[in-house]
């Protein structure tokens, strides 16, 4: 599969407005940009593609800081369906500013499913954990164990893993389990939970990579929280009292939520997943739980356990390893 360089500033008059699959992008300067205009272009992607792995982690591992005051002030539900439609709603103001292109026919509605698979029963599930009280370290640990399930699936994708990316999946799932091994408390239902929302996380991020290779990140996010937070609402209603008794939390766990979780994170998350592997994308969340519980000791003051050390670094080996073919090709 060729890799796709997502369109980020929307289509220019004359040109393309996706790329064809198989075929090379078409250079967003146009015809007319010369050489070297192209290459300084292509080198600022690659810097950028550089440091969008360690930013996502670390942005995509807040939202379970941001989540323990707002699932202590509402419903978990209705926190993630306000996330949800606000989110949406300014990310289609965006892509309607920037004039993208939005999906239509099939692609849409293969969007939409991912959205609901990633967003709607990964966060619905995981969040309802966090408000019966079952530790933000274990859900983060179960998160962290979906690049062992994309790899174990991704023949589905018709991608191969080697000898030394599987010693690197063993030893990133070997540094989520020290990461939160001294915080483990299980009870049946927050296990399903948690089991729930990391099928979720495999299952969309598989099913992405497989029917949506090509999207706009600006209107592919946008469906996916737009899909999402209508499925959220309704199960909100049916399940939970919609109630907020501190507006304060609520509102500051969800503007975090909204802008870093939602926004920012996500066009990284689909960003990465249009220029490489799903495999190779889910090794990310191997780092999830350490920085969590570094975020944890530097924003709420918990104890930062040594195995959580020990688990950063062998999840950080891991991910080197698990991405050494796809980095040196």
């Amino acid at each position: 599969m060729t890799p796709v360089t997502p369109n980020l500033s929307g289509p220019r008059p004359g040109t393309p407005s996706s790329p064809v699959p198989g075929e090379p992008p078409v250079p967003a300067g146009g015809p007319g940009e010369t050489a070297s205009g192209a290459a300084a272009r292509a080198g600022g992607g690659t810097r950028l593609m550089a440091v969008a792995p360690p930013v996502f982690v670390v942005l995509w591992s807040s939202a379970f800081i941001a989540g323990i005051p707002g699932v202590t002030a509402a419903p978990p539900l209705l926190l993630m369906f306000a996330r949800f439609a606000l989110a949406g709603t300014l990310l289609t103001a965006y892509a309607l500013i920037t004039r993208a292109p939005w999906p239509r026919g099939r692609a849409l509605a293969h969007i939409a499913v991912s959205g609901l698979l990633i967003q709607a029963v990964q966060f619905g599930a995981f969040y309802t954990a966090l408000g019966m009280g079952f530790p933000a370290a274990v859900i983060s640990l179960v998160q962290g164990l979906s690049p062992v399930v994309v790899v174990l699936a991704s023949r589905f994708l018709g991608e191969t893993v080697s000898r030394r990316q599987a010693l690197g999946f063993v030893l990133g799932a070997a540094g989520v389990v020290l990461a939160v091994a001294d915080r483990v408390s299980l009870s049946a239902w927050g296990v399903a939970l948690c089991l729930l929302g990391l099928s979720g996380l495999s299952a969309g991020t598989l099913y992405q990579k497989r029917f949506v290779p090509v999207m706009d990140v600006r209107t592919g996010t946008a469906v996916q929280l737009l899909a999402s937070a209508p499925a959220v609402g309704l199960a909100c209603v049916a399940l939970e009292t919609p109630r907020v008794s501190d507006w304060a939390a609520f509102g500051g766990s969800v503007a975090w939520m909204v802008v870093v979780n939602s926004i920012a994170a996500f066009i990284l998350l689909n960003t990465m997943l249009l220029r490489w592997s799903a495999g190779r994308v889910s090794t990310l969340f191997f780092l999830t739980p350490s920085v969590t519980a570094v975020l944890a000791w530097l924003i709420v003051g918990q104890t930062l356990h040594p195995l959580a050390i020990a688990g950063l670094v062998l999840g950080a080996a891991g991910v080197l390893l698990a991405n050494h073919r796809a980095s040196a090709t």
